[in-house]
């Protein structure tokens, strides 16, 4: 068992945007501030927070600017439907994040369970819980639009999503963590990677065969575009989480496994997203063909997950839940200064299994 060392008063980390650009273009959407405002409004009405927390949820999230960069084509109305998405799901994963709920998987699989029960049922009346009454009028607008293979891919991610919560959420309460492959697969799951790709064909209403996603080569696409935007964010969101007692981070796991300190394990994590980018690239050239009009549904759809990826890698930088003080990215590298822990107890001292032993097993 290897515990983590104490961590510096800082780390350096370069700028991810650059990196993640060679391969994935940035567009904004003119629609964002529109559709905001009618947004915020639809999230007021479920009552999840009282009015200064509310507050401090929306101004904190910059959810409109994740918007605008992940969804630049989409028009008003589906944008709208994409950052109620957000909203939603922020608000849920906040619950066994930073919330009651943090360790506590029981109270987390109490109100998925509520969810499960509506998700294939388009005609079930609307739960009182309110983060499942959010759900249910989200997966009313998707069924308006999408096709329902995107309807039923996100009702499925939304499964694989939450299961992945209550798992991560047992790891917390037990203090484990997981290898770093493990939690690779499993950090897919916990950030919704399928539920934003599904979000991705509702928002242009992409008609594509459902025999695509069966493909070896758009399986491996979808992982490393998973992957691509998942690392950045437990190398930004690091300082708010160990600030908060959490070790489910990937910086964590690396640190543990490859028995490093924390400016290794973010450098170790730096490369393998530049890695990332190049086997992605390498894949895309990859893609079969699947006749004219699929090939062409295909690229729309790809470049629209481009999209998603590099503004989600962006709006990293912009959001207050992750930097307190946006940083400057014209520079290749920035000093951050590690918070103070908010958590009244000591950092536990982490279990984590050892690789070998697993392999024996």
């Amino acid at each position: 068992m290897f515990n983590l060392p104490p961590f510096p008063s800082t780390f350096r980390l370069k700028n991810l945007v650059a990196i993640t650009a060679r391969g994935f273009e940035l567009k904004v959407n003119p629609y964002s501030a529109q559709a905001d405002r009618a947004t915020r409004e639809w999230f007021k009405s479920f009552a999840v927070y009282n009015e200064s927390k509310q507050l401090a949820f929306l101004e904190r999230g910059r959810f409109d600017v994740f918007a605008a960069f992940s969804f630049p084509d989409a028009d008003l109305e589906h944008l709208e439907t994409c950052l109620a998405f957000f909203f939603w799901a922020f608000a849920t994963d906040d619950l066994s994040d930073e919330g009651d709920f943090q360790a506590k998987p029981e109270a987390v699989r109490e109100g998925i369970d509520i969810s499960n029960s509506i998700l294939y049922k388009p005609r079930a009346p609307r739960p009182d819980h309110p983060y499942s009454a959010m759900l249910h009028d989200l997966l009313r607008r998707i069924r308006a639009t999408a096709t329902p293979g995107a309807s039923y891919r996100f009702a499925r991610a939304f499964e694989q999503w939450s299961s992945s919560q209550i798992k991560q959420s047992h790891n917390r309460l037990i203090d484990r963590i997981p290898p770093v492959g493990e939690f690779i697969l499993m950090r897919r799951a916990t950030i919704g990677a399928a539920m934003v790709e599904a979000m991705v064909e509702y928002s242009l209403d992409i008609d594509l065969p459902d025999y695509v996603f069966e493909d070896p080569t758009v399986i491996a696409m979808s992982e490393a575009t998973s992957d691509i935007m998942t690392w950045p964010n437990d190398l930004c969101s690091f300082n708010k989480e160990q600030a908060d007692g959490d070790l489910q981070n990937l910086v964590c796991c690396i640190m543990v496994e490859h028995r490093v300190g924390l400016q290794d394990a973010i450098d170790i994590l730096t490369r393998m997203i530049d890695d990332r980018v190049g086997q992605y690239i390498e894949l895309k050239s990859q893609l079969p063909s699947f006749g004219p009009e699929v090939d062409a549904e295909l690229a729309r759809y790809h470049k629209a997950l481009e999209h998603f990826v590099q503004g989600t890698v962006l709006w990293y930088y912009r959001s207050p839940r992750y930097f307190r003080d946006a940083p400057h990215l014209g520079h290749e590298e920035i000093l951050i200064t590690l918070y103070q822990q908010t958590a009244a107890e000591p950092r536990p001292q982490p279990f984590s299994e050892d690789p070998a032993r697993r392999a024996r097993l």
